[in-house]
């Protein structure tokens, strides 16, 4: 692992993933905040969700963001706690910049992908905000918008989002998106993660290179043997053994 500075290692909690699907998946704010508590216990040094309404949907509205923000931060004092401004939990981009804007908890990040409609009005409202700005890139196009919108070195990081399964396409997507990171000066912390079947390889080789990574339910349910994990408390104590050489 190159450099001093220890990688950090983000818990993805939930993500999109629906909870009859995923047993023990956390959704309310109080299984939310447990969860956190576990993950920051075996060495998680951030945490991201995905915030429910109360119909257990995703949602940005002021209430169901500030709730889930609210009881995290109050089991995890002081550890950084973001969430998702993903197209797919609000389309239109007017609706979705309006209920940003109504946020009264802040989270202290957010994650905007570039390759959604409204993604430079959206980091320009939550700077302004004072919520820092995780650029989520899937490919070299969204590396390129971002690099076009100057955004980049305004960012609190750029997340390498590959979303191929395939471990060796996906790092090789990520290679792809950080040479135009470079030849564009974005010098802000990156974090690398794969999913699903391309989760464990990616985030070995994101340690690997002293990169950033993530792990969650929302990225993988199974552990790196192949088992299923019992949940994230789990998943990222794996992810903590493998930074760490355990």
């Amino acid at each position: 692992m190159s450099g001093t500075r220890r990688p950090l290692l983000k818990a993805c909690l939930n993500g999109a993933r629906r909870p009859e699907d995923v047993p023990g998946l956390p959704v309310t704010p109080g299984q939310l905040a447990t969860d956190a508590a576990l993950v920051v216990a075996a060495g998680a040094g951030a945490v991201h969700v995905h915030p429910r309404n109360a119909g257990c949907h995703e949602s940005l509205r002021a209430t169901d963001i500030g709730a889930a923000v609210e009881a995290i931060h109050e089991a995890i004092p002081g550890v950084p706690v973001g969430v998702s401004t993903g197209a797919w939990i609000e389309r239109d981009p007017a609706r979705r910049r309006e209920l940003l804007e109504a946020w009264e908890v802040l989270p202290d990040f957010a994650s905007v992908n570039f390759s959604e409609e409204g993604a430079e009005d959206l980091c320009a409202l939550l700077r302004d905000r004072g919520v820092g700005v995780e650029a989520g890139l899937w490919s070299a196009e969204d590396a390129r918008r971002l690099v076009a919108s100057g955004a980049g070195p305004r960012c609190v990081r750029v997340l390498l989002e590959p979303l191929d399964r395939d471990p060796a396409v996906a790092l090789e997507t990520a290679r792809e998106i950080e040479v135009v990171l470079d030849a564009g000066g974005v010098d802000v912390p990156r974090l690398l993660h794969g999913s699903r079947t391309g989760a464990w390889t990616v985030l070995t080789e994101a340690f690997r290179r002293g990169m950033d990574s993530r792990i969650g339910l929302e990225d993988a349910r199974h552990l790196p043997d192949g088992t299923d994990a019992d949940g994230n408390e789990a998943l990222v104590a794996a992810a903590v053994a493998i930074r760490d050489g355990r």
